[in-house]
């Protein structure tokens, strides 16, 4: 979209970079009503092309950095500010709007079109955020948003001049029909960016794809319609940058999947085996060949590693199947693992698993790794599976159907999940609890980051809830490749919110046992013994957790999220 702006008061005539210079414009090749009606569509495929490039820094900046309300903020807003430091920029450019608006269109398709492959590149191999370029992809999308905001704010002034080149006409007019034009484009760009160039294409094809549009329609505006009022050199000029811009957009196009794949390879390691773009992330899986650990990717964050993961799920599931677990529902867990410990336990009638992503549900079944990994839970005729929203889930599900929640979802501070930690939703799983129901919660790592982990604990309380906090440690990554059982130098935190892939990982959970009256901490005494878990370290974990408490926080809810 492109900011307001308030047209000159009516005088002579500028210079229209003519050749010759300055005096009465050139006659232009059609009608004025068809000119019109082209430089109106012209401004509808930018305004669509200048949303996609803001949409598509969106999108990136969360999937590399983590935390969209953070991305979304720093993007639009700086791309607002830099709007209107174009548009004071492009009154410089008035006298030679025709000329100046094909080079600004050149650049900006370069810019905007090639913005996601640059900084998935300096994010891949400069580590992200590791030594002098600890701050390289947020400098460089700062940098994007500036540079881009500043092109699409310039094109307004230089429309406006050229829509009252075709045909003079009153300014508020002239200003009503260039806006209306620029939001129905923005409209349309909006919607195609989700559901178009995005699943369809991805975020690089996408990316070059919106700027292709943009340097062709620049250029065959320019060219078309006002090229009388262009030198011969300017045209020869604007023409070669355009097939130049062109060229190199069609390049990278062809180069794309490569690089990507290249790119994988830099940020997950030499071992990729399966990378896919389901509809809801990007799922990767690494290992598991030649004895390498299996690690599973979602979004850029490390979910499972077979390192870990058996510590992780045995502690998140185990002292909640202490007692009547016929029914049991799991939130998240589309992986199988934190079915795999419920499945152990003798009595188990029925488990239920809402995971957002079927994609994951699919490879956790078919895969032959990760399916070995969670011993075939998906073949077990108790476990039932289902794509579904859980906050729509749980307020259809009718009241104590459950005996046991285990919810296995990412950590509190990833804004996606930050609902999913609210008070509101934790009334609802105490509905579907049944009286004696306990309810079992990943709430991050809370040594690291006790505020988030405490608040969590405020807002079961709040949602009558009382809960029982434990910690369970990672094992030391040494002792873990001695075993040949380690991922390469990276901690295992199924669901932390690192801000990029090289983020140094926790080094161990939170979980917080809930119920109506708070639960006691204990192992099941007859389902088999857990490997990691023993009922003296699940009582050091209650004990180093509570050292860790912060009093007097309030509650999240979904109009105050505090994490």
């Amino acid at each position: 979209m492109i900011e307001p702006h308030v047209p000159a008061p009516p005088g002579p005539p500028p210079s229209w970079g003519a050749p010759g210079g300055t005096g009465a414009p050139a006659p232009l090749p059609v009608r004025p009503g068809t000119g019109r009606f082209l430089v109106l569509a012209g401004v509808f495929v930018c305004a669509a092309c200048g949303l996609v490039y803001e949409l598509e820094l969106v999108a990136l900046a969360s999937y590399l950095m983590g935390d969209s309300v953070t991305q979304a903020s720093v993007v639009l807003s700086v791309m607002v500010f830099a709007m209107g430091l174009g548009s004071l920029a492009a009154k410089r450019l008035r006298r030679f709007a025709a000329a100046g608006f094909g080079a600004l269109e050149a650049v900006l398709a370069l810019v905007g079109g090639s913005s996601a492959m640059v900084l998935y590149a300096v994010f891949a191999w400069t580590g992200g955020w590791g030594g002098l370029w600890a701050d390289g992809p947020r400098v460089l999308l700062v940098g994007f948003s500036l540079t881009i905001g500043v092109l699409i704010g310039a094109e307004v002034p230089l429309l406006m001049e050229l829509i009252q080149r075709v045909r003079r006409q009153d300014p508020g007019g002239a200003v009503a029909d260039l806006f209306a034009a620029d939001y129905v484009g923005a409209l349309v760009g909006g919607l195609a960016f989700p559901f178009v160039l995005l699943p369809f294409l991805g975020q690089l094809t996408g990316a070059l794809l919106t700027g292709t549009v943009n340097a062709v329609v620049g250029a065959a505006l320019v060219l078309g319609l006002f090229r009388r009022d262009l030198t011969r050199r300017a045209r020869w000029l604007l023409l070669t940058a355009n097939v130049l811009v062109l060229a190199l957009l069609a390049t990278a196009t062809v180069l794309a999947d490569d690089f990507e794949r290249a790119a994988r390879h830099a940020v997950y390691g030499q071992d990729v085996r399966v990378a896919v773009r389901t509809d809801v992330q990007e799922v990767v899986l690494t290992g598991d060949a030649d004895g390498r650990p299996l690690d599973l990717f979602l979004d850029g964050r490390l979910r499972v590693s077979d390192s870990d993961e058996r510590r992780y799920h045995e502690a998140l599931v185990r002292p909640a199947m202490d007692g009547p677990h016929a029914r049991v529902l799991i939130l998240g867990g589309g992986d199988g693992l934190a079915a795999r410990e419920v499945l152990r336990h003798p009595g188990v009638r029925r488990v239920d698993v809402v995971e957002p992503d079927a994609g994951l549900v699919r490879l956790a079944r078919h895969d032959p790794g990760l399916s070995a990994l969670n011993e075939h839970a998906y073949g077990d005729p108790r476990l039932h599976a289902g794509t579904a929203d859980a906050f729509r889930r749980l307020r259809s599900t009718p009241s104590a159907a459950y005996d046991v929640v285990i919810s296995d979802l990412p950590d509190p501070d990833i804004t996606a999940s930050t609902k999913l930690y609210s008070q509101e939703f934790y009334g609802l799983l105490r509905r579907v609890l049944a009286p004696d129901g306990r309810l079992a919660v990943h709430a991050g790592p809370v040594a690291d980051r006790p505020r988030t982990f405490w608040t969590v604990d405020a807002t079961l309380r709040a949602a009558g809830l009382p809960a029982v906090a434990y910690r369970v440690d990672a094992r030391d990554a040494r002792d873990v490749h001695d075993a040949h059982d380690a991922h390469e130098g990276r901690d295992a935190d199924p669901g932390r919110a690192a801000a990029g892939l090289h983020a140094p990982a926790p080094r161990g959970w939170g979980f917080l046992l809930a119920a109506r009256a708070a639960p006691a901490l204990r192992l099941d005494p007859a389902a088999p013994r857990p490997r990691t878990l023993t009922p003296e370290s699940l009582a050091g974990g209650a004990r180093d957790a509570a050292r860790t408490r912060v009093p007097g926080l309030p509650p999240s809810t979904l109009v105050h999220p505090r994490y």
